[in-house]
C-alpha cells in the first residue's frame, strides 16, 4: 500500500512546493523591505550617489527597500584582489535598483552572481574578418551582462558612473538594462513591457531612433547617445537607458517620443528628481 501511494504523495508534495514557492519568496521579501535601513548604508548612498538626495522621498524609500532585497538575494564575488564590502554592494545595488522603481519587480530573476573587478577587465573576443575568417582579440571591458545568471563589473567604473550622474555614462545602469532585456530570452532591445505598452509602438520608435544613431555614428554627427548604441538594438536599449537616468532633460527635448517610451517602461520621470 505504501509503495502505491508514495509516488503520489511525492508528486503532490512537489506540486505544493512549487505553488507555494512564489508566495514564500514574496513573504521573505516583504520581511526584508520592512527592516530598518542601516545608517551606514544610507551614508554610502549619500556619498556615492549625489542625486539620491534629489529624488522624491517616496522613491528614496522604495530604493532603500529594493536594496535590502537585492543584497539578500544576490551573491557578490570579488575578483583580482577585490574584497567585497558593504560599500561595494550598496553602491552597485543602489544603481541597479533605480531601474526597478514604481513597478512590480522580480529583482532580476535570472541574476545570481555579480563579479567585481578592481578596474576594467580583459576578455578575449572572437572577431570576424571581411574575408570570413575569425580571429581572437583582447579587449578591455568595464562591464558585461550574461544571460545565465552573472554580471561582471569594474568597481572603478561603477564608482565613476555613480559620482558623475550627469555625463550620460553609467556602466551599472547599462549592464542591468541588459538584464531586464534578457528576462524574456536573448537581449534584443525589447524587454518585457508593462500593462498598456505596445510592442508595435516600442519597435517602431526604437527602430527609427536606432537607425538615426547608426547614421550619426557613420557620419560622425554628434549625438546625446554613445555611438556604441549603434552596434545592435540590445546595446541601443542599454545606452539610452543610461542617458534616460542621467541626461533626462536634454533627452526629452531632443528625442521626446523615445523618452516617453522609457518613462512608460521605467515608470519614473527623472526630470522631476
Amino acid at each position: 500500500m505504501l509503495a502505491t501511494f508514495l509516488p503520489l504523495f511525492i508528486a503532490v508534495a512537489i506540486i505544493g512546493y512549487l505553488m507555494a514557492k512564489p508566495y514564500w519568496r514574496e513573504y521573505k521579501r516583504d520581511q526584508l523591505r520592512s527592516l530598518p535601513f542601516k545608517k551606514q548604508w544610507r551614508k554610502i548612498i549619500q556619498q556615492r550617489m549625489p542625486y539620491f538626495r534629489q529624488m522624491p522621498t517616496d522613491l528614496q524609500l522604495q530604493l532603500k527597500q529594493h536594496i535590502q532585497v537585492f543584497i539578500a538575494e544576490k551573491t557578490f564575488i570579488g575578483c583580482n584582489g577585490v574584497k567585497i564590502t558593504d560599500e561595494i554592494k550598496i553602491t552597485i545595488a543602489a544603481q541597479a535598483c533605480l531601474l526597478l522603481l514604481n513597478r512590480k519587480t522580480d529583482y532580476y530573476p535570472k541574476l545570481k552572481t555579480i563579479l567585481v573587478y578592481p578596474s576594467a577587465f580583459i576578455k578575449e573576443q572572437s572577431q570576424l574578418n571581411p574575408d570570413g575568417t575569425r580571429y581572437t582579440k583582447r579587449v578591455a571591458l568595464s562591464g558585461e551582462s550574461w544571460d545565465f545568471g552573472k554580471i561582471v563589473l569594474s568597481w572603478q567604473d561603477s564608482v565613476h558612473g555613480a559620482e558623475l550622474p550627469n555625463d550620460g555614462h553609467n556602466v551599472v545602469i547599462h549592464e542591468f538594462a541588459h538584464q531586464l532585456d534578457q528576462e524574456n530570452g536573448k537581449a534584443n532591445g525589447a524587454p518585457i513591457l508593462g500593462k498598456g505598452q505596445s510592442y508595435q509602438c516600442w519597435s517602431k520608435i526604437f527602430s527609427q531612433q536606432f537607425e538615426m544613431l547608426k547614421r550619426q555614428a557613420a557620419s560622425g554627427t554628434p549625438s546625446i547617445f554613445d555611438y556604441y548604441g549603434a552596434t545592435e538594438p540590445a546595446e541601443f536599449f542599454a545606452v539610452v537607458s543610461e542617458v534616460f537616468f542621467e541626461k533626462s532633460t536634454q533627452f526629452s527635448q531632443e528625442h521626446p517620443e523615445l523618452y516617453r517610451q522609457l518613462t512608460n517602461y521605467y515608470k519614473v520621470d527623472p526630470i522631476h528628481w
